[in-house]
């Protein structure tokens, strides 16, 4: 969406989608802060899950305090204090994150300690009083009650309902600390998050993160997805570790998918003129945008999700600095008028076919 700003010149409107990753969530601040470098680009809504729900509420709450600038700085003070003390996305956040070089070896032991404790135990046996650093950073970072009464920006955080298997959409009037945290609950790491007598877990099994709620409560037509975990890899795993991290990589993406899938036949019904005259006004003409991770972040292990080391951490955010830097030479007088994203080719494999081949317009 487009519109004429006070000072005479084209704002361009979008919607933001957050992928989660843990620490390498540090990659999507990259990604934001770039962003806020440009006066013309506004937000209109973030979707969220796991470390992108922390993402949003962070960016969200320092522009309602302190425009562009607030929240460009919200974020750096949210990263930076993540580092303090050890890991906020591990319940071991006592483990020591010293920055030195070869610190990388510890940081890959520990985690293989807790990936043991977490396959052995529960986190209701290993972390009885469940305890969260998270918690308190968020406390302390974001100004909860404010966001839901002021803020301009349209929340959506995804959780997962333990019990249902679906998909809780929270919206900005009901964001909390409680929500957040429920949207980035890992199951083996930490106990279910209760909200209103439902228990919920990381929303990226369901939702990661969901679109649809642009499609509904918002006018712009642009939706931005930032990734965090790699849609592609280009060598096959082979080690445990590298194995399950990619089983959960192909599952926080599966429902991304689905959506984009979607996504692609309503596109295709506008473009290619399939709908009778009394439905075209039902249905919108999402633009996709895609901000892809793949070869930023393929180098690193699944423990480097646990890293908060302030070197580590600030070298993601240059990372995700630098892929916006491409992505905006290349693509920033598309915003409004058509996608940058090959849903076809980059998401469902169909690269020259789509979902109408072999149908009979008229049937």
């Amino acid at each position: 969406m487009t519109a004429r700003s006070a000072g005479g010149t084209t704002q361009k409107t979008i919607n933001l989608a957050l992928q989660g990753g843990g620490s390498h969530g540090a990659f999507a601040w990259g990604v934001l802060d770039r962003l806020l470098d440009e006066p013309d680009i506004a937000f209109e809504g973030l979707s969220g899950t796991s470390a992108g729900a922390v993402n949003a509420v962070v960016l969200a709450h320092g522009m309602m305090s302190g425009g562009r600038k607030g929240g460009q700085k919200a974020l750096e003070d949210f990263w930076r204090n993540s580092s303090h003390g050890g890991s906020v996305w591990s319940p071991m956040h006592h483990v020591p994150q010293v920055q030195v070089p070869g610190m990388e070896a510890l940081n890959a032991a520990s985690f293989a300690v807790l990936d043991t404790l977490t396959r052995t135990f529960s986190p209701y046996e290993l972390n009885p009083f469940d305890v969260n650093p998270l918690r308190d950073l968020l406390s302390g970072s974001v100004d909860f009650d404010g966001l839901r009464e002021r803020s301009d920006i349209k929340l959506f955080l995804s959780a997962t309902n333990v019990r249902s298997g679906r998909v809780r959409v929270f919206k900005t009037e009901e964001v909390s600390v409680d929500v957040v945290m429920a949207s980035a609950c890992l199951p083996l790491l930490y106990k279910a998050v209760e909200i209103d007598d439902q228990h919920y877990w990381d929303g990226g099994y369901m939702g990661n993160p969901v679109l649809f709620p642009f499609f509904y409560e918002c006018d712009s037509r642009d939706v931005m997805i930032v990734h965090i975990n790699p849609m592609e890899r280009h060598d096959l795993p082979m080690t445990a570790p590298d194995i399950l991290n990619r089983i959960n990589e192909i599952s926080f993406n599966s429902s991304l998918i689905e959506e984009l899938r979607a996504i692609n036949f309503v596109t295709r019904l506008i473009e290619e003129d399939w709908l009778k005259d009394d439905h075209k006004t039902k249905l919108k003409h999402i633009l996709v945008h895609s901000l892809r991770s793949d070869s930023a972040l393929e180098n690193l292990p699944v423990s480097s999700k646990f890293d908060v080391r302030w070197s580590f951490l600030t070298d993601l955010r240059d990372r995700g600095r630098a892929e916006t830097e491409t992505w905006l030479k290349a693509n920033r007088d598309a915003i409004g008028k058509h996608s940058t994203a090959d849903l076809e080719s980059q998401y469902l494999g169909r690269a020259g076919t789509h979902p109408l081949d072999g149908v009979t317009k008229g049937n």
